[in-house]
């Protein structure tokens, strides 16, 4: 009787700890996916695709003045050659439940000069989905101007 109880208590023990980690490591890969959400927006943006860039922004699309906006900031952030992210912060750290935040992205593409922007994001923890969608991305801003 004594070795189930211990058994059961061993097995519940292993139970806790692989979901916590499951969840952990969900977690924190959601940086990695904003990251890669926002490459794949910069990458149209300097093909010069202003509709991929509002595919990418399914809550700006809702909104005239927005789209008129992505549509004069792609005009003018064109560029050739591979776009490269020379630094990035993300909006969230960690979130285990929805969460809004700005990450600041420098990105450049082939040999042109960086640009900065701020890029809102919105993300879901592990414990709500683990999805990231991106809302809105600014103007370019000075190189070391803050988002807020």
């Amino acid at each position: 009787m004594r070795r189930s109880r211990l058994g059961i208590a061993i097995g519940f023990a292993v139970f806790l700890f692989l979901g916590f980690s499951v969840l952990l490591a969900r977690g924190l890969s959601g940086a990695g996916n904003e990251r890669s959400q926002v490459l794949a927006m910069l990458e149209a943006q300097a093909r010069g695709d202003a509709e991929a860039v509002l595919a990418d922004l399914p809550a700006c699309r809702a909104q005239p003045a927005c789209v008129a906006s992505v549509r004069d900031r792609v005009a003018r952030l064109e560029r050739p050659g591979p776009v490269e992210i020379l630094t990035y912060r993300p909006s969230v750290r960690f979130a285990l439940t929805q969460r809004t935040g700005v990450g600041r992205v420098a990105w450049r593409a082939g040999d042109s000069a960086p640009v900065v922007q701020c890029v809102r994001v919105r993300r879901e923890g592990p414990v709500t989905g683990a999805t990231v969608e991106l809302v809105a991305v600014s103007d370019p801003i000075d190189g070391d101007a803050a988002c807020i």
